[in-house]
């Protein structure tokens, strides 16, 4: 079929790779949203209520298994095209024969697997514990929903309260940004929007998403080790 053609082209995994992209940057910004729940002083509150209902709604959760495998399709054509490019041109990446290319642009392959690996690790950390079920995270009741409900916000406090752990996730956070700070402008190049008026403007929002949206994720783990 002309479309599995299409997609499997060098065309196509860039679009791929664009539109999984803009779609985990809104996803981002989401589970940011939600995440700073945890600045909240209710003793968990909000944010467990949050949880549960972004872990019941059967809408999220086709959401989210959608995001999975955007997440792994997004990694998958990334490897491809590294590949390909550097069979093609003997480069680390595609745009890296342009001499005013950042470093973050030059090594997309490199940040995009740093930050897989620190998914892989955040999502052990949380989300398998809370698939796990009894033995792994208590309950507690919700004022808000009426019911018991995962004390997540438990877990992130305890976690939050390692040292390590806090370093581990600045350090991916950093890393993320970097890639960000490349991929946002590079998602609607790729899609052919590149225009010498709104092009800047799409550079420049893509430079503060780059480090607002890491440095409210940075600012959780610092907040609780260092404050709560």
């Amino acid at each position: 079929m002309w479309i599995i053609k299409f997609l499997t082209s060098s065309i196509g995994r860039k679009l791929i790779m664009s539109l999984t992209g803009l779609f985990l940057i809104l996803f981002l910004t989401v589970h940011l949203a939600g995440n700073l729940q945890l600045l909240k002083n209710d003793g968990g509150e909000a944010f467990n209520s949050y949880a549960y209902i972004m872990t019941h709604n059967p809408l999220i959760i086709l959401i989210s298994y959608g995001n999975y495998i955007f997440i792994l399709l997004h990694a998958a054509v990334g490897i491809l095209l590294y590949f390909q490019n550097k069979g093609a041109k003997g480069t680390k990446y595609a745009v890296s024969t342009n001499k005013s290319a950042t470093w973050a642009s030059k090594n997309m392959a490199l940040l995009g697997t740093l930050v897989l690996a620190f998914l892989f690790i955040h999502m052990g950390d949380f989300w398998f514990k809370m698939k796990m079920g009894e033995g792994w995270i208590n309950e507690v009741q919700s004022a808000s929903l009426g019911h018991p409900v995962k004390d997540l916000y438990e877990k992130v406090s305890y976690s939050f309260s390692q040292l390590w752990v806090v370093i581990v996730y600045i350090v991916g956070l950093v890393i993320l940004g970097f890639h960000l700070s490349h991929g946002f402008a590079s998602a609607f190049q790729s899609l052919g929007i590149n225009h010498k008026k709104y092009t800047p403007i799409i550079a420049g929002l893509g430079k503060a998403y780059s480090i607002l949206v890491p440095l409210g994720f940075a600012i959780i783990p610092l907040y609780v080790y260092f404050i709560k």
